[in-house]
């Protein structure tokens, strides 16, 4: 049981730190190269790294099969919205106490 707390720890603070250095790097090669522009058939090898990780975690939709086993119950509502119709004039016209 601590084994596994203790992976799961490492594994969180792993991943923590390694979000902090991409997002650091990341912030280097802004200021560093503000005026200049890199070349496009260079790459920085932090970057290809830091793409894998950030990349690494996935993720899915939740499946709960406790709502299958509820009689499912229907609810239905109903909105009714009524515009009221649209006069292009009305802002130009003379004021009604006239």
């Amino acid at each position: 049981m601590l084994r596994a707390t203790f992976q799961l720890f490492l594994l969180v603070f792993t991943l923590l730190f390694a979000q902090q250095g991409a997002l650091s790097h990341g912030i280097s090669h802004t200021l560093a190269q503000q005026d200049q522009s890199a070349p496009h058939d260079t790459q920085c090898e932090l970057c290809a790294a830091y793409a894998h990780i950030g990349s690494a975690v996935g993720s899915s939709d939740v499946h709960l099969s406790i709502a299958a086993a509820t009689n499912p119950v229907a609810v239905f509502y109903t909105a009714t919205f009524h515009s009221s119709p649209f006069a292009a004039f009305a802002a130009r016209a003379p004021p009604y106490s006239a």
